[in-house]
């Protein structure tokens, strides 16, 4: 069914044509979202807050809005806040040092070449990896980059511009390049 027709038929109270919503976007929200965070299990849980967000906001929203980029608003504007809650966790002497040490179970599922990728991404700072995943992953022109993020394309060409040589030289020195 046509987005358009899916989001009108939530507004008009058919809480089920939301599932197809979900439907669609489950997979890539959860792969943006992996990307960030360098976490699966915690990329899954955003992905879901995500999407509560989203159903309890689409009757506030503009009739005329980019739900695609609105929702990877919401799902970069959830990562962002769940690092802000880390960062705070872990000034916090109660807590333990060992939620922020990647499992082994996360690296399994990425052989050779890819586990280099996702290293190299993890140490590129987030306002570019955020672009980067966006532009080169899930596809979005520049123009629905800035949308998303609420900053300027030419903010956006130069944080993928930066973030891409980064990528490069990170990837290169961690053994995964030519």
């Amino acid at each position: 069914m046509e987005e358009a027709r899916v989001i009108a038929l939530v507004r008009a109270g058919e809480v089920d044509a939301f599932a197809e919503i979900i439907e669609r976007y489950q997979a890539p929200i959860i792969r943006y979202l992996y990307r960030l965070t360098g976490d699966h299990e915690m990329a899954k849980d955003l992905a879901q807050d995500t999407f509560i967000r989203a159903y309890k906001g689409i009757l506030k929203t503009d009739a005329e809005l980019s739900f695609k980029a609105w929702l990877y608003r919401i799902a970069t504007n959830n990562a962002l806040q769940h690092r802000r809650r880390k960062k705070l966790l872990s000034f916090i002497p109660f807590t333990s040092r060992e939620q922020d040490i990647p499992s082994a179970g996360n690296q399994i599922d990425c052989p050779g070449e890819a586990l280099a990728i996702h290293e190299a991404l993890l140490k590129v700072p987030e306002e570019q990896r955020t672009c980067l995943v966006l532009h080169f992953v899930e596809g979005f022109k520049y123009r629905e980059i800035a949308e998303t993020l609420g900053c300027s394309e030419e903010a956006v060409r130069k944080r993928v511009a930066r973030g891409r040589k980064l990528f490069i030289g990170l990837y290169n020195r961690e053994g995964g390049g030519v």
